[in-house]
């Protein structure tokens, strides 16, 4: 049997944090650098980014060495502060599709659903959880496991390949919304779905190498790029 192993991004693809993330990010940064209240990240790169990097870049732009103590600081600090922040976000939305594309697929017994995201794994099921979406994913590839999203990305086939061992084939499909997302799936020998619900239009998104692009999760032809 051929088993499919799909791993979803979050963020522009699964749903919109409302800017809890960021919030919690310069938040965190402000105490980490003793309490300054001046940090705005809006010139830093969020999307189809990890949060390592996200918060490596964030101590640059404010003079401080990003070693690895310091990111870890702050990104133990910011999970601790996101669950605030997403229940303070008015604009928090999960994307349309969504929740009835995971439902038809989680019956499935020939697909295992994962995550593919830069969130760390604490953060990643934080924002899941206030989306009811939580429960779908019981593994990934995080951007706690690595900076750099190709490398996430083989951990997280690696945990699904755990979950088919019996397959006799596997198919990989990442999906997202970012160019970040099609190359590092492209990287990993994955096929990749795209969907313009985040900053990049579609004809970006091909140009990335994107098997695929969609409006939305809510296309009939979206089920067909699983089959």
């Amino acid at each position: 049997m051929r088993v499919t192993i799909a791993l979803f991004d979050i963020d522009g693809t699964l749903l919109r944090a409302g800017g809890a993330g960021r919030r919690a990010v310069e938040l965190a940064l402000g105490e980490v650098l003793g309490g300054r209240e001046d940090v705005d990240l809006e010139s830093v790169e969020f999307a189809g980014r990890t949060d390592p990097w996200i918060v490596s870049e964030a101590l640059t732009k404010y003079g401080a060495s990003p070693d690895d103590a310091l990111i870890s600081a702050v990104l133990r600090r910011y999970v601790s502060l996101l669950p605030e922040q997403l229940a303070q976000a008015e604009a928090f939305e999960v994307l349309p599709g969504v929740a009835s594309l995971l439902t038809k697929l989680s019956e499935r017994t020939d697909l295992v659903l994962g995550l593919g995201t830069g969130n760390t794994e604490r953060a990643a099921y934080a924002k899941l959880a206030r989306g009811n979406l939580d429960s779908f994913f019981s593994f990934g590839g995080f951007g706690s496991d690595h900076v750099e999203r190709a490398e996430l990305l083989r951990v997280g086939l690696e945990r699904g390949r755990q979950r088919a061992a019996e397959a006799r084939e596997v198919r990989t499909v990442v999906i997202g919304d970012t160019p970040h997302d099609v190359r590092a799936a492209r990287a990993i020998g994955a096929e990749c779905v795209a969907v313009t619900t985040g900053s990049f239009d579609g004809s970006t998104l091909r140009a990335a190498g994107a098997s695929v692009v969609f409006t939305d999760l809510r296309a009939p032809a979206v089920l067909e790029a699983f089959t």
